[in-house]
Protein backbone atom coordinates (compact mmCIF):
# COMPACT_ATOMS: atom_id res chain seq x y z
CA UNK A 1 0.00 0.00 0.00
CA UNK A 2 0.72 3.47 -1.12
CA UNK A 3 0.14 6.68 0.97
CA UNK A 4 -0.87 9.98 -1.17
CA UNK A 5 -2.37 13.00 -0.64
CA UNK A 6 -5.33 13.94 -3.39
CA UNK A 7 -6.56 17.36 -2.85
CA UNK A 8 -5.01 17.74 0.19
CA UNK A 9 -7.13 14.27 1.53
CA UNK A 10 -5.10 11.40 2.68
CA UNK A 11 -5.47 8.43 1.05
CA UNK A 12 -4.38 4.93 1.00
CA UNK A 13 -4.02 2.91 -2.01
CA UNK A 14 -2.58 -0.51 -3.49
CA UNK A 15 0.53 0.18 -5.57
CA UNK A 16 0.19 -0.37 -9.24
CA UNK A 17 -3.49 1.62 -9.18
CA UNK A 18 -3.78 4.99 -11.49
CA UNK A 19 -4.16 8.56 -9.76
CA UNK A 20 -8.18 8.14 -11.73
CA UNK A 21 -8.65 4.50 -10.46
CA UNK A 22 -7.85 5.87 -6.63
CA UNK A 23 -9.73 9.10 -6.50
CA UNK A 24 -13.44 7.27 -8.30
CA UNK A 25 -12.62 4.62 -5.49
CA UNK A 26 -12.99 7.91 -2.71
CA UNK A 27 -15.37 9.69 -4.53
CA UNK A 28 -13.17 12.39 -5.66
CA UNK A 29 -14.69 13.55 -9.24
CA UNK A 30 -11.86 13.88 -11.85
CA UNK A 31 -13.81 13.81 -15.28
CA UNK A 32 -12.78 11.43 -17.99
CA UNK A 33 -14.47 10.45 -21.42
CA UNK A 34 -12.35 7.50 -22.86
CA UNK A 35 -11.81 5.90 -19.62
CA UNK A 36 -13.78 2.28 -18.71
CA UNK A 37 -12.22 -0.17 -16.07
CA UNK A 38 -12.46 -2.87 -18.52
CA UNK A 39 -10.26 -2.07 -20.67
CA UNK A 40 -6.25 -0.85 -20.96
CA UNK A 41 -6.40 2.70 -20.47
CA UNK A 42 -5.71 5.24 -23.15
CA UNK A 43 -5.43 8.45 -22.21
CA UNK A 44 -7.05 9.68 -25.44
CA UNK A 45 -9.58 12.52 -24.25
CA UNK A 46 -6.92 14.23 -21.65
CA UNK A 47 -9.74 15.65 -19.42
CA UNK A 48 -8.50 13.32 -16.95
CA UNK A 49 -5.68 15.86 -16.36
CA UNK A 50 -4.17 16.38 -12.58
CA UNK A 51 -1.55 18.68 -11.34
CA UNK A 52 1.14 15.76 -9.66
CA UNK A 53 3.98 16.92 -7.08
CA UNK A 54 6.87 14.56 -6.20
CA UNK A 55 10.32 13.73 -6.49
CA UNK A 56 10.40 17.91 -6.25
CA UNK A 57 8.65 18.04 -9.57
CA UNK A 58 5.10 19.32 -10.22
CA UNK A 59 3.89 18.74 -13.60
CA UNK A 60 0.19 17.91 -15.07
CA UNK A 61 0.02 14.19 -15.86
CA UNK A 62 -2.85 12.18 -17.63
CA UNK A 63 -4.43 10.26 -13.95
CA UNK A 64 -5.95 7.31 -16.09
CA UNK A 65 -2.23 6.24 -17.13
CA UNK A 66 -0.50 7.15 -14.03
CA UNK A 67 0.54 5.15 -10.96
CA UNK A 68 0.38 6.42 -7.88
CA UNK A 69 3.55 6.58 -5.09
CA UNK A 70 4.12 6.78 -1.85
CA UNK A 71 3.98 10.87 -1.12
CA UNK A 72 2.67 12.00 -3.88
CA UNK A 73 0.87 15.10 -3.92
CA UNK A 74 -2.11 15.63 -6.28
CA UNK A 75 -4.72 18.31 -7.24
CA UNK A 76 -7.91 17.35 -9.40
CA UNK A 77 -9.07 21.21 -9.98
CA UNK A 78 -6.61 23.70 -9.86
CA UNK A 79 -6.57 26.89 -11.90
CA UNK A 80 -4.38 25.63 -14.46
CA UNK A 81 -6.06 22.18 -14.90
CA UNK A 82 -9.22 24.00 -14.87
CA UNK A 83 -7.82 25.95 -17.87
CA UNK A 84 -6.41 23.31 -19.60
CA UNK A 85 -9.29 21.38 -19.64
CA UNK A 86 -11.56 24.16 -21.33
CA UNK A 87 -8.94 24.26 -23.94
CA UNK A 88 -9.47 20.58 -24.17
CA UNK A 89 -13.16 20.91 -24.16
CA UNK A 90 -13.30 23.60 -26.69
CA UNK A 91 -11.52 21.43 -29.24
CA UNK A 92 -14.01 18.39 -28.59
CA UNK A 93 -16.94 20.93 -29.30
CA UNK A 94 -15.36 22.24 -32.15
CA UNK A 95 -14.80 18.34 -33.67
CA UNK A 96 -18.21 17.69 -32.34
CA UNK A 97 -20.39 21.01 -31.98
CA UNK A 98 -23.57 19.30 -31.95
CA UNK A 99 -23.01 16.16 -29.63
CA UNK A 100 -25.13 16.55 -26.53
CA UNK A 101 -22.95 14.39 -24.56
CA UNK A 102 -19.93 16.90 -25.41
CA UNK A 103 -22.12 19.60 -24.99
CA UNK A 104 -23.12 19.01 -21.47
CA UNK A 105 -19.95 18.05 -20.52
CA UNK A 106 -18.17 21.14 -21.75
CA UNK A 107 -21.36 23.25 -19.96
CA UNK A 108 -20.54 21.50 -16.25
CA UNK A 109 -16.49 22.75 -17.16
CA UNK A 110 -17.32 26.06 -17.39
CA UNK A 111 -17.46 25.91 -21.69
CA UNK A 112 -19.97 27.34 -23.41
CA UNK A 113 -18.71 27.94 -26.87
CA UNK A 114 -15.87 26.89 -29.03
CA UNK A 115 -13.40 29.63 -30.30
CA UNK A 116 -12.25 27.26 -32.89
CA UNK A 117 -13.44 26.38 -36.46
CA UNK A 118 -15.97 23.77 -36.31
CA UNK A 119 -16.63 20.32 -37.82
CA UNK A 120 -19.46 18.25 -37.78
CA UNK A 121 -18.81 14.70 -36.27
CA UNK A 122 -19.87 13.08 -33.76
CA UNK A 123 -17.00 10.40 -32.61
CA UNK A 124 -14.79 11.73 -30.41
CA UNK A 125 -12.01 9.05 -31.40
CA UNK A 126 -11.95 8.37 -27.77
CA UNK A 127 -11.17 4.53 -29.26
CA UNK A 128 -12.97 3.30 -26.69
CA UNK A 129 -14.97 1.28 -28.37
CA UNK A 130 -12.10 -0.66 -30.20
CA UNK A 131 -10.48 -1.33 -26.91
CA UNK A 132 -13.88 -3.02 -26.12
CA UNK A 133 -13.85 -5.15 -29.49
CA UNK A 134 -10.50 -5.73 -29.33
CA UNK A 135 -10.05 -6.81 -25.56
CA UNK A 136 -13.09 -8.29 -24.03
CA UNK A 137 -15.54 -9.19 -27.39
CA UNK A 138 -11.87 -10.61 -29.20
CA UNK A 139 -12.67 -9.58 -32.45
CA UNK A 140 -11.38 -6.64 -33.92
CA UNK A 141 -13.92 -5.92 -35.79
CA UNK A 142 -13.69 -1.97 -35.63
CA UNK A 143 -10.29 0.73 -35.58
CA UNK A 144 -9.18 4.33 -35.97
CA UNK A 145 -7.60 4.95 -39.44
CA UNK A 146 -5.27 7.52 -40.85
CA UNK A 147 -3.93 10.11 -38.77
CA UNK A 148 -4.23 14.11 -38.36
CA UNK A 149 -7.46 15.71 -39.29
CA UNK A 150 -8.60 12.50 -41.38
CA UNK A 151 -8.41 10.22 -38.24
CA UNK A 152 -11.69 8.32 -37.76
CA UNK A 153 -13.49 5.23 -36.82
CA UNK A 154 -13.97 2.57 -39.56
CA UNK A 155 -14.12 -0.79 -40.45
CA UNK A 156 -11.74 -2.34 -42.46
CA UNK A 157 -11.59 -0.47 -45.88
CA UNK A 158 -15.01 1.09 -45.04
CA UNK A 159 -16.70 -2.27 -45.85
CA UNK A 160 -19.27 -4.18 -43.81
CA UNK A 161 -16.93 -6.16 -40.90
CA UNK A 162 -16.35 -9.94 -42.12
CA UNK A 163 -15.63 -10.38 -37.91
CA UNK A 164 -18.34 -8.13 -36.38
CA UNK A 165 -20.57 -10.35 -34.60
CA UNK A 166 -23.27 -7.82 -33.70
CA UNK A 167 -23.15 -7.61 -30.27
CA UNK A 168 -23.50 -4.04 -29.60
CA UNK A 169 -20.52 -3.58 -26.97
CA UNK A 170 -18.86 -0.54 -29.24
CA UNK A 171 -22.24 1.17 -28.55
CA UNK A 172 -22.50 0.56 -24.91
CA UNK A 173 -18.96 2.00 -24.05
CA UNK A 174 -19.82 4.97 -26.21
CA UNK A 175 -19.33 7.97 -23.71
CA UNK A 176 -21.12 10.48 -26.33
CA UNK A 177 -23.74 8.13 -28.50
CA UNK A 178 -21.85 8.37 -31.36
CA UNK A 179 -22.36 4.48 -31.93
CA UNK A 180 -26.09 3.13 -31.80
CA UNK A 181 -27.98 -0.16 -32.54
CA UNK A 182 -31.60 -1.09 -32.83
CA UNK A 183 -33.07 -4.56 -33.12
CA UNK A 184 -36.72 -4.52 -35.68
CA UNK A 185 -38.37 -7.00 -35.82
CA UNK A 186 -35.48 -10.08 -36.49
CA UNK A 187 -33.08 -7.81 -37.50
CA UNK A 188 -30.42 -5.90 -35.30
CA UNK A 189 -29.07 -3.25 -36.94
CA UNK A 190 -25.75 -1.01 -35.94
CA UNK A 191 -24.53 2.40 -36.67
CA UNK A 192 -21.22 3.21 -36.68
CA UNK A 193 -20.08 7.49 -37.82
CA UNK A 194 -18.66 5.80 -41.59
CA UNK A 195 -20.85 2.27 -41.82
CA UNK A 196 -23.81 0.43 -40.77
CA UNK A 197 -24.30 -3.35 -40.41
CA UNK A 198 -27.44 -5.69 -40.13
CA UNK A 199 -27.44 -9.21 -38.13
CA UNK A 200 -29.97 -11.60 -38.49
CA UNK A 201 -31.72 -12.24 -35.15
CA UNK A 202 -31.85 -15.89 -33.12
CA UNK A 203 -35.57 -16.62 -32.66
CA UNK A 204 -36.86 -18.42 -29.28
CA UNK A 205 -38.05 -21.78 -29.89
CA UNK A 206 -40.20 -21.25 -26.89
CA UNK A 207 -41.52 -17.90 -26.99
CA UNK A 208 -40.75 -17.03 -30.34
CA UNK A 209 -39.13 -13.76 -29.75
CA UNK A 210 -36.06 -12.59 -31.70
CA UNK A 211 -33.57 -11.94 -28.50
CA UNK A 212 -29.62 -12.07 -29.70
CA UNK A 213 -27.77 -11.72 -33.21
CA UNK A 214 -27.32 -15.59 -34.69
CA UNK A 215 -23.75 -14.29 -35.35
CA UNK A 216 -22.63 -13.24 -31.47
CA UNK A 217 -24.80 -16.26 -29.91
CA UNK A 218 -22.21 -18.89 -32.48
CA UNK A 219 -19.29 -17.16 -31.54
CA UNK A 220 -19.83 -17.39 -28.12
CA UNK A 221 -21.01 -21.01 -28.29
CA UNK A 222 -17.80 -22.03 -30.01
CA UNK A 223 -16.22 -20.10 -27.38
CA UNK A 224 -17.28 -21.47 -24.40
CA UNK A 225 -17.08 -25.28 -26.24
CA UNK A 226 -21.58 -25.58 -26.19
CA UNK A 227 -23.64 -27.70 -27.75
CA UNK A 228 -25.21 -27.16 -30.67
CA UNK A 229 -28.63 -26.33 -29.11
CA UNK A 230 -27.13 -24.38 -26.33
CA UNK A 231 -28.99 -21.16 -27.83
CA UNK A 232 -32.34 -22.45 -29.21
CA UNK A 233 -34.16 -20.73 -26.27
CA UNK A 234 -33.88 -17.30 -24.72
CA UNK A 235 -32.71 -16.42 -21.17
CA UNK A 236 -36.51 -16.11 -20.58
CA UNK A 237 -37.85 -19.26 -21.27
CA UNK A 238 -34.09 -21.20 -20.41
CA UNK A 239 -34.79 -20.43 -16.45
Amino acid sequence: MVTLKIDGREVQAEEGKTILEVARENNIYIPSLCYHEEVTPYGACRLCLVEVTGNGRERLVVSCLYEVADGLKVKTNSERIAANRQMIMELLLARCPNNQAIQELARQLGVEKTSFKLDDNQCMLCALCVRVCQEVVGVSAISLVNRGVDRALATPFYEPSDVCIGCGSCAYVCPVDAIRFEDIGDTRYIYWPNNKMEFKLKKCKTCGNYWAPEKELEYIRKQANLPADAFDNCPDCRE
